[in-house]
This record gives C-alpha cells, sequence and structure tokens, in this order.
C-alpha cells in the first residue's frame, strides 16, 4: 500500500491553517489542504500492514489503504470511486470528522499516523474540481414513497441512498435551510455551507424532494412547552398525516436537548446554550437579519463545556470580539500524550488543542460552576470551586472556591437527548437514556415499535459524530428498501 518503505522516508505532513488576524477577520474556512505532492508523499506512508485497523476504526469502514495507493499513484478518479463506496459526504469528514481512523492506524503504535483525514480531504476537493461528482440517477422507480425526517447527514445519507434505489423520497427539516446541525450547529468557519448546497444539488438531480421550514409532529407546542430548542418552522405536519402520506418514515434528527446546568441565579439574562449562540451567526453569514443577536462583543465570555461545541462557542467569541474567552471543564487536564501501547487502536483520553483554542482562550479544568452572580436581573459573575476525582466521584477542593467576572455564559455540556414530544407524537418507544429504540441488527435493524416508523442518527444512538451519522443513515436506508422490496442491494 502507497510506498513499501515510504513510513520509514517521510514524515506526517500536517495541513497548514491561515494566520489568526486574518483569520479572525471573517467567517471562512481556513484550512489549507495538501497540495498533490503533499498528498502523494502522505499517502505514500501507508504501510502494507497485513490488517489495516483504520478500517474498523473508522465508522463507515473507509476502505482507507485502497484510496491511499490510489493517490500514491496519481489515480485520484478511482480513490474518490472508492471512498463514495463507503462515504456519501467525504467533504463532511474530511473536515469536522475527529479522525478515528488515525487512532487506529497501525503506524500510530510508535510514530505519527497517516494523515488520513487530509488525504480524504484532498481527495473529495479534488473530484469536486474535476466535475467527477455527479449525480447517480436510478435505472427505474419502484413508486415506493419514504418520508426522511431531518435533514443532518444521517438524513441526507439515507435519503440519498433510498433515491438511488429508486425511491421517491422527500426530506423534511423544521428550520428554514436543508443541513440539520451540519448547516446550524456547525460555524462556517469549520465547514463553508456551500458543501451542503451543491449537494441539496446532487441529490436533487437524483430525485429527492427538500421541503425545508416544515415541522414534523403535534399540531400545537411540538417541541414542548418553552423548548429552547431552534424551530424555524413555518408549516407543521402531523405524523398521523405523514404515516397516511408515506410507504415508509425515517426519523434522523439531531440529539438537540441540551444539557442544562441548574444552579442558583440560572435564570438571569445573559446565559445561554450554545445552539442559541452558534445558530444565529450562522443565519447572519447566510445574509439573514437576526433581531437582537447574541453577540460576544467586548464581553467577558465564558463557556461551560470542554467539548468540541464549546470550543465552537470560544471560535465564534473571537469572531465577535470579545473580551476574554474561558473555557471550564470539569474533567482533570488529560495527558498531552496518550499511553498507546493501552490505548491503541482505540480513541485515546488525551489533551487536545483545537484551532478556536489557538485563537485565543483561557482554559480551566478540574472546576465546577455552583451559582451564576447577577446584578439588575443580568449575569455579572460564576462561583466556581475547584473539584477532584476520588475512587470515581467528584470531590470539591474545600477553600478553592472562587469568583470568576462574565458578561455572555454559554452553555456547551453536550446534548442529553432527542426532542422528546417528536419521539412521543409518533408514540416511538424510547431508551433509558430517551432515544428512540431500535437495534441495529442485520434483518430488522433500525426499526421503532411503530409500523414503517424507522429511526437513526442521533435519534436513535444519542449525540455522536457525523461520521456515525452517515453510517447509520447508509444502514436505515437498506433496512428501509429490504421492508419495502422484500430485498436490497443497497450496501450496508
Amino acid at each position: 500500500m502507497g510506498k513499501v518503505t515510504g513510513f520509514m522516508e517521510y514524515e506526517r505532513i500536517e495541513e497548514g491553517y491561515k494566520p489568526v488576524p486574518e483569520r479572525l477577520k471573517n467567517y471562512k474556512e481556513f484550512v489549507i489542504g495538501l497540495d498533490d505532492a503533499q498528498a502523494n508523499k502522505q499517502a505514500a506512508r501507508c504501510m502494507d500492514c497485513g490488517t489495516p485497523f483504520c478500517n474498523s476504526g473508522c465508522p463507515v469502514n473507509n476502505i482507507i489503504p485502497d484510496f491511499n495507493d490510489m493517490v500514491f499513484r496519481g489515480n485520484w478518479k478511482s480513490a474518490i470511486d472508492t471512498l463514495h463506496s463507503t462515504n456519501n459526504f467525504p467533504e463532511f469528514t474530511g473536515r469536522i470528522c475527529p479522525a478515528p481512523c488515525e487512532a487506529a492506524c497501525t503506524l500510530n503504535v510508535n510514530d505519527d499516523a497517516v494523515g488520513i483525514k487530509s488525504i480524504e480531504h484532498a481527495i473529495i476537493d479534488r473530484a469536486w474540481a474535476e466535475g467527477w461528482v455527479q449525480p447517480q440517477s436510478p435505472a427505474h422507480r419502484t413508486g415506493k414513497k419514504v418520508a426522511v425526517v431531518g435533514s443532518g447527514p444521517a438524513g441526507m445519507a439515507a435519503a440519498q441512498q433510498l433515491a438511488r434505489a429508486g425511491h421517491d423520497v422527500t426530506v423534511f427539516e423544521k428550520n428554514d435551510r436543508i443541513g440539520g446541525l451540519l448547516r446550524y450547529g456547525i460555524p462556517d468557519f469549520k465547514m463553508e455551507k456551500i458543501h451542503i448546497d451543491r449537494r441539496v444539488e446532487q441529490m436533487q438531480a437524483e430525485g429527492v424532494t427538500f421541503r425545508a421550514g416544515v415541522m414534523i409532529g403535534r399540531a400545537k407546542d411540538a417541541l414542548g412547552k418553552d423548548s429552547k430548542v431552534i424551530n424555524w418552522a413555518k408549516e407543521t405536519i402531523t405524523p398521523e398525516q405523514l404515516q397516511k402520506d408515506f410507504d415508509a418514515i425515517v426519523l434522523s434528527g439531531g440529539a438537540e436537548q441540551s444539557r442544562d446546568l441548574p444552579v442558583p441565579g440560572r435564570e438571569l439574562a445573559g446565559i445561554h446554550f450554545a445552539m442559541e449562540f452558534l445558530p444565529q451567526q450562522n443565519k447572519v453569514n447566510a445574509g439573514d437579519k437576526v433581531k437582537d443577536q447574541l453577540r460576544a462583543d467586548g464581553k467577558h465570555v465564558i463557556v461551560i463545556g470542554g467539548g468540541d461545541t464549546g470550543s465552537d462557542c470560544v471560535g465564534t467569541s473571537n469572531r465577535h470580539g470579545a473580551a476574554s474567552v474561558t473555557q471550564f471543564e470539569l474533567l482533570p487536564q488529560p495527558p498531552v500524550e496518550e499511553n498507546r501501547p493501552m490505548t491503541w487502536p482505540y480513541w485515546p483520553i488525551k489533551l487536545r488543542t483545537s484551532s478556536s483554542h489557538e485563537e485565543g482562550c483561557e482554559r480551566e479544568f478540574a472546576i465546577s460552576t455552583k451559582e451564576f452572580i447577577g446584578e439588575k436581573g443580568k449575569v455579572t459573575g460564576l462561583k466556581t470551586v475547584r473539584v477532584e476525582w476520588k475512587d470515581g466521584k467528584m470531590q470539591e477542593v474545600p477553600g478553592s472556591e472562587q469568583l470568576l467576572k462574565a458578561d455572555l455564559v454559554l452553555l456547551a455540556m453536550g446534548f442529553v437527548a432527542p426532542v422528546a414530544p417528536v419521539l412521543e407524537a409518533f408514540g416511538v418507544e424510547k431508551d433509558a437514556r430517551g432515544n428512540a429504540k431500535a437495534t441495529t441488527d442485520f434483518t430488522g435493524g433500525y426499526a421503532t415499535n411503530v409500523p414503517k416508523v424507522f429511526a437513526a442518527g442521533d435519534m436513535r444512538r444519542g449525540q455522536s459524530l457525523v461520521v456515525w451519522a452517515i453510517r447509520e443513515g447508509r444502514q436505515v436506508a437498506r433496512s428501509v428498501d429490504e421492508f419495502l422490496m422484500g430485498f436490497s442491494d443497497l450496501p450496508r
């Protein structure tokens, strides 16, 4: 695979970034991808390792050694065909996937892993530039109608696979543009929305119908009373009507119920969920006007939550011109380097510094918020305490209380479940975590307890990665196809 001695001759090449002062002026992507020569050398590092753990480390089981070898040999057209055989949207994963495949790379045992994600990024960008990404219309139509509820990566993958199998697919999205959390949860500086738009155009040419601004749920309070989940729908369709109009339904919405922090002072103005803050900036980037937009200009911002969503809040706040940005993490600071013999080929716990952190951010670990402090109904600070973990239990450190200034607090502590009223409106049984209950079995997988209703992506598994959403979208498409036709030629 690649060059037999390549892993000994060449070092890992990282994608470049535009300078911080330049990229903070706008919301454009700033990653500088590999050129052909760099991609060739990086692909040459792929070893003839016998058992390529990267395949199983990747949730969509990308055939990584093969497309690496094709890039090394300059056969880019075959590389994109191989990549598309397992992944409908490499431009999404090539930008925002954390690359568990690289953690599983055999070379990662005692060296730097092959830059698989950067190679994937190079392949798909080359494919779009060369005009190789074209609609794949089905040879025949089945006459079966499928509704896909939710237009994120799971819904888009399911819709594309089902359309290519010949079914008439309609995708419903409650917000005003297609893309789900890809559209309104991922900042443009990580993934510009042109990547979604041109996939939508491709899928429309393949026969998929998109209906944005349509909420599927109860006629009244479809998301529950006083819900903070964004909903820009102008029309509501009930589950009963959907079941009447379609032969099968796929529920592929996101896990949009944010984890709250119910401590004293939570009701103060200036405390918001990340998913109240991030979507507004994306709408502005798209040319919309947002009344009373949440902004961080000149403010002392504290982001509670140390994950990717928190990092996105950091990057957006810096672009607003925040006076300071601090990010809290409840857990202790992980090691800079993982213990590879103990963790490989699994995803390791280690300190990860994102591009947003590099743009300016104070990171606080092992810290807990006890109370929000305010004046005249507005948040002015946080009362915190240091914590330590003993025998798996969190304990406060005596005498470590501290008061930190804050004008804007963003809660980015993850997502607990899909929005319950949506599942309840369909009568779908939930698991212990509040997700749609359905198995991933080869036969009958992804089917819920409600006849002809299936669930996939975050709606079924809870908050997860875009690559897992694509996997589940592809697999639910096969299950639906088999349900409708009695057999399926779609890949699993």
